[in-house]
């Protein structure tokens, strides 16, 4: 899969500690590695990740406390990020598949 938009996990993950910066790379490589063609390919490589529509993924981060949202593309095999956050960040979020 071809990731948009890493420079946003690089100025997230700058605000808080390595550990986190960690938990964001690991996601990076396993999605980086992927070639998904629908959402059962996702959950099997991220057991945790929610379908929340409109193209939408919501992915769990080190243990819950993080999340990321990302509009995943499977055809031309592009996942966006569109939001990075703490969970009480993403809690604040009204709907999640127009993010």
């Amino acid at each position: 899969m071809r990731i948009i938009t890493y420079k946003t996990i690089e100025q997230y993950s700058d605000l808080f500690p390595d550990s986190r910066k960690l938990a964001f790379d690991e996601w990076y490589q396993k999605t980086e590695q992927s070639q998904w063609n629908c959402f059962a390919d996702v959950k099997k490589i991220f057991n945790s990740v929610d379908n929340v529509g409109n193209k939408r993924y919501v992915f769990k981060i080190k243990g819950n406390s993080c999340r990321v949202i990302a509009m995943i593309l499977f055809v031309p095999k592009i996942v966006y990020i569109s939001f990075i956050g703490t969970l009480s960040e993403y809690e604040k979020i009204k709907d999640c598949s127009t993010t």
